[in-house]
């Protein structure tokens, strides 16, 4: 069951993971788990929904073949099981699907804000490969070519005395416009929430390619990451593996200075 390829296959609305790299969240999970090959995993709240074993496909949640996205995720499961590296390489995308519509919830023009800031919407992988753990052991998912610059970057770190950690990776869609939501409930208005995130579609992290990059006793996602060896280090050597900082001081984007943000550019 274990020997299953550590690829994140991506759906709209479901991703398909790795069994052996999720926690389970009940001793029933548990023991579904163990037996598992993949697990089908909900986007939107993170719930699992079903855990595909070599007996067949076990449901997690009641009425199952009601959950939005099912049948294109039950097609993506039968894919699963090609060669470890096939489709890894492509740019293949998934559609930029109901974005808009999130968009228009949250009172955001996409085109003005397009004009405003020059990012460009971003789509999500169709699959990801997995790059490590990160600070907090979550399992680092990564566009594969970005997966493999960060691990030689963060090995030649290690070999001149710097630790890199990663803080995040690949965000989707659905877990960029959560951000918004949590910020909103504790009274951050929308305005206040762009000034530090890009709005949902628009940020990097949603190609696989950006991460956040943190070190051993620093706070993660702060300004003070500039002050530290692992910065100084990131700013001398990350360009040789294809990484830069994207957003600096006083960038066109509108978006606070983030020292601690790096993308695959290649």
């Amino acid at each position: 069951m274990r020997n299953t390829p550590r690829i994140l296959v991506n759906t709209p609305d479901i991703e398909l993971w790795p069994a052996g790299l999720l926690r389970p969240s009940s001793n029933r999970d548990a023991r579904v788990l163990a037996r598992s090959r993949q697990v089908l995993r909900r986007k939107r709240d993170g719930r699992y929904l079903a855990a595909a074993l070599d007996t067949g496909l076990v449901p997690l949640v009641p009425r199952l073949v009601h959950e939005p996205g099912i049948d294109e995720a039950l097609d993506a499961l039968d894919s699963v099981g090609v060669p470890a590296r096939t489709g890894l390489e492509r740019d293949h995308t998934l559609p930029l699907q109901r974005l808009h519509e999130r968009l228009d919830a949250l009172d955001i023009d996409a085109d003005a804000y397009a004009d405003r800031t020059g990012l460009v919407l971003v789509p999500e992988p169709e699959r990801l490969a997995f790059a490590g753990f990160d600070r907090y052991r979550r399992p680092l998912w990564l566009h594969a070519t970005a997966a493999r610059a960060w691990n030689h970057l963060q090995a030649a770190a290690r070999r001149d005395d710097v630790v890199l950690e990663a803080i995040s990776g690949y965000r989707s869609h659905d877990y960029q416009l959560g951000i918004f939501e949590r910020k909103r409930a504790r009274g951050d208005t929308v305005e206040d929430i762009l000034r530090v995130n890009a709005a949902p579609g628009f940020s990097e992290h949603h190609s696989g390619r950006a991460l956040d990059i943190g070190t051993p006793g620093e706070p993660p996602a702060e300004e003070s990451f500039e002050a530290t060896p692992a910065f100084a280090w990131l700013r001398e050597h990350a360009g040789g593996y294809g990484f830069a900082m994207t957003y600096p001081r006083d960038n066109p984007h509108g978006i606070v200075y983030e020292p601690w943000h790096w993308c695959w550019r290649g």
